[in-house]
């Protein structure tokens, strides 16, 4: 294995952890607590403070702020850090802060991500692999994203809120409630649900039984006019032949905040 290539102008803290076949760009600078997994390739004018663990094969483009403080006024200096799984591609000014004390202490992200320029994940957030974040996405404070999201540019989610897996949310749209599974989110004001991610799914390898019963679990939650506890006596009924519908019901009983409907 290769030692790790580190630009002469780049400062890195004695303590920090640098794997093999890493590369440290130009004026970057990696702080005390950092431990960069193999095969990592770090931009120009890049700073990561720990404590932070990065995982594999990660690429961080120019001015990526990782693993900063998180921006609350109640965080007073506690040891809370970042951890950062394999394959991920932050680009340009992507800011990622660490977790704080009373919120879980970490800030979690996945693998095979992808984070476009100026998009910002906020403190205890917990966002899991395979999403796009477009342009200028932003994650507030202890927000949860599934597997296989996707954020389009300038969407704004707002703290505790919960995004389920193959979630499609539209460009500028605010989110300020739980976001099942599958579900489309349009902007107009506040985002509202606009169907199922039908085309996403199929590229995913989700067949039309599969994503016939999640539209029928969308109609029971959002077309039909039910209650919300009425709503999810439908969803029981069809999870019975349906994993997914499943999934969607588990999903609503688990939460906190309202449901976006």
């Amino acid at each position: 294995m290769a030692a790790p290539s580190i630009h002469p102008t780049a400062v890195v803290d004695p303590s920090a952890r640098i794997g093999a076949n890493v590369g440290i760009g130009a004026y970057s600078v990696i702080g005390a607590d950092v431990d960069i997994g193999d095969g990592t390739i770090i931009g120009a004018h890049c700073t990561i403070e720990g404590p932070t663990r990065i995982g594999r094969d990660n690429r961080f483009h120019g001015h990526a702020a990782i693993g900063g403080d998180p921006q609350d006024k109640k965080f007073d200096g506690e040891r809370t850090e970042l951890v950062i799984g394999d394959r991920n591609v932050f680009r340009e000014f992507t800011t990622i802060n660490r977790g704080t004390g009373n919120g879980g202490g970490t800030t979690r992200i996945g693998d095979d991500n992808w984070f476009l320029s100026y998009v910002h994940v906020a403190h205890d957030c917990n966002v899991g692999s395979g999403c796009v974040f477009s342009n200028n996405a932003t994650l507030a404070g202890h927000v949860e994203v599934g597997d296989f999201v996707i954020l389009s540019g300038f969407t704004g989610v707002h703290q505790f809120c919960r995004i389920g897996a193959h979630a499609f949310i539209g460009m500028g749209a605010f989110v300020n409630g739980d976001v099942p599974p599958f579900v489309m989110v349009a902007q107009e004001g506040y985002g509202r649900p606009r169907g199922v991610n039908a085309e996403g799914l199929k590229r995913r390898g989700f067949d039309g039984e599969r994503i016939s019963a999640i539209k029928r679990a969308y109609r029971a939650l959002y077309v039909s006019g039910a209650k919300l506890d009425e709503a999810k006596q439908q969803l029981a009924a069809l999870a019975q032949g349906s994993a997914d519908v499943r999934e969607v019901l588990e999903f609503i009983e688990r939460g906190e905040r309202p449901l976006l409907r």
